[in-house]
């Protein structure tokens, strides 16, 4: 670890999902031999569980490779990124630390939404990036119309790599350019400085060090035992650990500006280390952070055990350690109970978090129907339960999508437009999406009633000219999975005060005249009589119990 600046290189890989980002690292990791060949496997550097099921990468990971070029040893920090747009938070917490990115482009696919989106971050972020064309061994591969298309995206005369991931070919050559073209770590101040100066751009939590910051140090050197400072809230705590991404954890001695590490602080209050702040000495000033990610998707988190929202509450803030973009609020339902309103930047970060929820916090929950915000008399809506009745009813403003063209972002998120435009496109078609106001919207809510009962949990915020389609879509799809109850059940839906779509369970039927075996009929006839008269008082006064599955399958 004891290099000059001028012998490390910080750098990232960017790229559209599924253009070989994770492959290409793995490559890397072999060629610098980081991991032993027996130990290797497919995308090494995604290591939850769900990252492995789907094939995509969900949290940025750094690790350090060393690796002798003309006879010089450099270390190589590398972060591997995720190409969803969901998680473009993670990307741009990553470009920060760096100074260089990879620029990855799908041989067949060519230049897409993430690709632009990816690289105009990096332009901006003032990194020196380095385009490669990957999969130019596959079937389709168009290298000479890909190259022209980066060519037209970054309006320069980069030299443009030709690689294939899968085989290595072409790999060694793009790690060289990087020691070669990447500039030196930027640092503050001059080494021998002890003003320290570093940024949090991730984190995770140890039971026995807390929480532990994964920083990139601009200035000063950091020890163990070191009393350094939060920079937001001015908490003072003593290192307990450094060391550096192997891409396990690692102990060393010290790590100095230049380079990326994690700092144990043995903090172990969920929200203190927040990702973006400094970490300083006495009397130094802040780092420019960036800015929080604002949420465009809520839904409602209701834990599935009677008196589970403490242990809902502490699996949330343990997630926001390494998912900065999470944010929530306290809601509350009739019917299910206490719980939270949480936000997300899309659907299928929503469905990451309930899958981490319950796999690395074993927390089960239900989940509520999710909805994008609205703004009505000033005032951002973003819970059905919040929305006024018909009496305040006015024109909404709704979110916008900014492609080729504006459409509402309710549209994005409810209605499965990214499968819908893949399967509309042979899969060919990609999209990305960004916030540009709150417009006028004739919208309205929509609920559904059960047995006469409003179950808020199946609300939602529908436009006006689709609120009969959607409340009938959700009233049949509900007859069909709500278990049978001994009375018929109702399920109605309604919206602006009146009932738009109907549907009823029929009663479970029991066989009262088993027993009998024949005899007068007129013991026969009082025995139904008294079971359609129970029923009938059942109808009035019973309640039903919905199982936690159907909320599940609601959504």
């Amino acid at each position: 670890m004891n290099l000059n600046l001028s012998n490390i290189r910080n750098f990232c890989i960017i790229a559209h999902i599924d253009h070989g980002k994770s492959t290409l690292a793995d490559r890397f990791l072999e060629l610098t031999n980081t991991i032993e060949k027996k130990n290797m496997h497919d995308q090494y550097l995604d290591t939850m569980g769900l990252e492995q099921e789907r094939g995509i990468t969900i949290k940025l990971q750094p690790v350090l490779m060393t690796y002798n070029f003309n006879n010089v040893s450099y270390n190589l920090n590398l972060i591997d990124t995720p190409g969803h747009t969901d998680f473009s938070y993670e990307v741009s917490r990553a470009l920060s630390a760096v100074e260089g990115a990879i620029l990855i482009v799908d041989a067949v696919k060519g230049v897409q939404a993430q690709t632009v989106f990816n690289f105009k971050k990096a332009k901006k972020q003032g990194l020196y990036i380095i385009p490669a064309v990957n999969k130019i061994d596959m079937p389709g591969a168009d290298i000479i119309k890909v190259k022209e298309q980066i060519k037209k995206l970054t309006n320069s005369d980069y030299e443009i790599l030709e690689i294939s991931a899968k085989t290595g070919f072409g790999v060694k050559k793009l790690l060289e350019r990087v020691i070669e073209l990447v500039p030196q770590p930027k640092i503050l101040l001059r080494e021998q400085t002890t003003e320290q100066k570093s940024l949090i751009f991730d984190s995770s939590y140890d039971s026995f060090k807390g929480i532990i910051a994964y920083a990139r140090i601009f200035s000063g050197i950091i020890k163990q035992g070191q009393k350094l400072i939060l920079a937001s809230n001015n908490r003072v705590f003593e290192v307990k650990e450094v060391g550096i991404f192997s891409p396990d954890l690692k102990p060393i001695k010290e790590l100095k500006n230049g380079e990326i590490g994690y700092i144990a602080t043995g903090i172990k209050e969920a929200d203190v280390v927040k990702i973006g702040d400094s970490i300083i000495s006495e009397g130094s000033v802040a780092l420019l952070g960036f800015k929080e990610p604002n949420p465009n998707v809520f839904a409602s988190f209701y834990p599935e055990e009677a008196g589970g929202f403490d242990l809902l509450k502490i699996s949330l803030q343990k997630l926001k350690l390494s998912d900065p973009a999470l944010s929530w609020e306290n809601t509350e339902s009739p019917m299910l109970g206490r719980g939270f309103r949480v936000g997300f930047l899309g659907k299928l970060h929503l469905e990451i978090v309930g899958e981490r929820l319950k796999r690395e916090l074993d927390s089960n929950v239900i989940l509520g129907s999710p909805m994008v915000a609205y703004k009505v008399n000033g005032s951002i809506i973003t819970s059905p339960n919040n929305f006024p009745d018909n009496t305040d009813l006015e024109y909404l403003d709704y979110d916008s999508i900014l492609l080729k063209y504006e459409i509402p972002l309710s549209v994005i998120i409810t209605e499965n437009f990214f499968d819908r435009l893949k399967s509309a496109t042979s899969g060919f078609a990609s999209a990305d999406y960004e916030f540009i106001e709150y417009r006028k919207s004739n919208a309205q809510k929509l609920s559904l009633l059960v047995a006469g009962d409003l179950v808020d949990a199946f609300s939602t915020i529908v436009k006006a000219d689709k609120a009969y389609k959607i409340g009938k879509i959700k009233v049949e799809k509900l007859k069909k999975i709500l278990p049978m109850q001994q009375f018929t059940v109702s399920i109605q839906a309604i919206s602006q005060g009146n009932i738009i779509a109907r549907a009823d369970v029929s009663a479970r039927r029991k066989d009262v005249t088993a027993p009998l075996y024949g005899g007068d009929v007129t013991r026969k006839n009082k025995l139904l009589e008294k079971q359609k008269k129970g029923k009938k008082r059942l109808k009035l006064f019973g309640k039903v119990k919905i199982p936690k599955e159907v909320f599940s399958k609601m959504i």
